[in-house]
């Protein structure tokens, strides 16, 4: 299957600076799920921002064939003013239209659909901010589908959910995969990171990209997050272990 990403000693920079991401070869192929891990500043946000088209490469080659939609933290997406599901869904019809040009009866149709491919049909009126940590996320990702991407760029989509909200997240990607579309989750997980098909592991260049038993090393682990990897104790007589762990971050800005 042809690639839908392929990066080949990629290097991206802000204004003509020193590259913030080097040396980075990996491709995204249709119904893949690839955990990027990285610290804050590490250059996950930089690697999404080049497939959108937002930074040029400074070196290499970056080939995108696919759409991308960025879906980011529901805690970087609060909205102020009160808005609907069905409103933020239709935000995905806004690239394909004039800005002065109301949604159409088919940008409605194509945003009512997204929600309910996203089990939110019921929540088309309510108003965003009243709905859940995981019903946000899902809103977000219909918002994607919307703009009928091909590569869904996801931001740490887990961070606050409960448990049953992940597991009913993780299984929805699980979904879109199966569907042919390629997903990149920006991650601090190491335990959902084990799940996923491949890893790419970033910090400030590509330390690491494969199958996760080959990558998930100490080593790989120590040359991405350094001091924030820890080793945790068996939870119990009889549990695996010792375990990897990342010390949480204290700051959200990469």
């Amino acid at each position: 299957m042809s690639a839908l990403v392929a990066a080949s000693d990629l290097a991206v920079s802000y204004g003509g600076g020193e590259p913030a991401l080097a040396g980075v070869g990996f491709d995204l192929r249709p119904g893949e799920r690839i955990a990027v891990l990285g610290p804050n500043g590490g250059g996950k946000t930089t690697l999404f921002r080049a497939l959108l088209g937002e930074l040029r490469p400074a070196a290499g080659t970056l080939r995108v064939a696919g759409r991308c939609a960025s879906v980011p933290q529901t805690e970087r997406s609060r909205l102020d003013f009160p808005v609907s599901a069905l409103d933020v869904a239709l935000m995905g019809t806004i690239p394909g239209r004039a800005w002065w040009r109301r949604p159409s009866r088919a940008d409605r149709a194509a945003a009512r659909a997204a929600l309910a491919r996203v089990d939110l049909a019921d929540r088309a009126a309510r108003t965003y901010g009243e709905l859940s940590g995981g019903q946000r996320q899902r809103v977000l990702i219909a918002r994607a589908l919307v703009q009928d991407a091909e590569v869904l760029l996801l931001d740490e989509p887990f961070t606050g959910l409960d448990a049953t909200s992940a597991a009913r997240l993780e299984a929805l990607l699980a979904e879109l995969a199966g569907e042919g579309r390629g997903v990149l989750i920006a991650t601090h997980d190491l335990e959902q990171a084990r799940r996923w098909d491949r890893v790419l592991c970033v910090n400030g260049r590509q330390i690491a990209f494969g199958v996760p038993a080959a990558t998930l090393t100490h080593d790989v682990l120590a040359a991405t997050y350094g001091g924030a990897i820890v080793t945790l104790p068996p939870a119990h007589a009889g549990a695996p272990g010792p375990q990897e762990a990342i010390l949480p971050p204290h700051h959200h800005h990469h």
